[in-house]
């Protein structure tokens, strides 16, 4: 009698999983995405409807970027393009992910933006700089600082929103700021004699940005994915191609309503990763030339900055096979 009740249940849950399967499989997979270069070159994949011919529903939603990392650990997203330092935050606090695929690392937009007068890191000492304390460009700062032989001990970090950064380094409240495209660009325009004087092009892997997936979600739909992976390449072969460049920066510049010249020194700031680059960065190693290390790194950087208590697993968020098994 036990033997028929449990095998009852197992046909239920059996029929339970196959139903939840079947109606997962009936949405599309849900991605959000946002106005970074090495994410907005989906659109080329969106609008040239490269998922319905590699056989797999996606649907993009297109965010601000805070927002999106919201609506994936509220679960709305099936995955959500964030730096490999985000998807720590997102996961400590709830939103837990899995690094499938390497879009790009950041090679020049994120900046350190000094003021008239300002010509390198050492010339901060003792002066006010304005950054978003606890995100990307805060450790990128740190860092900058660090191969100055400086810290933040030597200048007075002024917390101000990444938007705003623009607007306070025009104002004279600080000597600098650290911010991402198109922020820092902006300042750029806005404070004549300003200019870059420490970028994420100086430590290459500082910012990786990707693709994060949810465990449930990926366990789900593993060989979607995989055709998710499949287009992008495509796209990355679209942007590389000279033939076809030309109108890959036309789409992605048309997504946030800028000029293709302008777009295109957004795109020379990002390293947008090929098939054999990305397993390269994919392999296990310390420092920023992997995904390992840089995390790691991004990791530690959090917990001191109180952004989450506790080190992170590193090597659940990431799983370097889907890329592995593309030729």
């Amino acid at each position: 009698m036990k033997k028929t009740i449990k095998t009852f249940f197992n046909m239920v849950a059996g029929a339970a999983f196959l139903s939840m399967s079947a109606t997962a499989l009936a949405e599309p997979l849900k991605i959000g995405y946002s106005d970074w270069p090495g994410w907005v070159a989906w659109q080329i994949a969106i609008e040239k409807q490269w998922f319905k011919k590699e056989g797999v529903d996606v649907k993009f939603d297109w965010f601000d970027y805070v927002p999106s990392m919201d609506a994936f650990a509220a679960g709305k997203l099936d995955a959500v393009c964030m730096t490999n330092g985000d998807a720590l935050v997102t996961g400590a606090t709830g939103g837990k992910s899995v690094m499938i695929l390497i879009n790009d690392y950041s090679n020049g937009n994120d900046m350190v933006v000094g003021g008239p007068g300002i010509n390198s890191l050492k010339d901060l000492k003792g002066k006010k700089i304005g950054v978003e304390i606890g995100f990307v460009d805060h450790l990128l700062l740190l860092n900058g600082l660090k191969k100055a032989g400086m810290t933040d001990k030597d200048v007075t970090l002024v917390n101000v929103p990444t938007n705003e950064t623009p607007q306070v380094l025009a104002s004279g409240q600080v000597s600098a700021i650290a911010a991402w495209q198109p922020n820092s660009g902006v300042a750029l325009k806005m404070v004549p004699g300003s200019k870059p004087i420490y970028t994420s092009a100086d430590e290459p892997g500082l910012i990786y940005d990707v693709l994060a997936v949810s465990p449930q979600s990926l366990a789900l739909h593993r060989d979607e994915w995989k055709k998710v992976i499949k287009v992008w390449y495509k796209v990355v072969n679209y942007i590389n191609d000279p033939k076809t460049h030309e109108d890959a920066i036309r789409i992605m510049a048309s997504r946030v309503g800028v000029s293709p010249k302008e777009y295109q020194s957004f795109v020379d700031g990002t390293k947008i990763l090929t098939l054999k680059e990305d397993k390269v960065h994919f392999k296990k190693g310390d420092g920023f030339s992997s995904i390992y290390g840089s995390s790691a790194i991004v990791d530690k950087f959090n917990v001191d900055n109180k952004v989450y208590a506790k080190p992170q697993d590193i090597d659940s968020y990431i799983d370097p096979s889907l890329i592995e098994e593309m030729k």
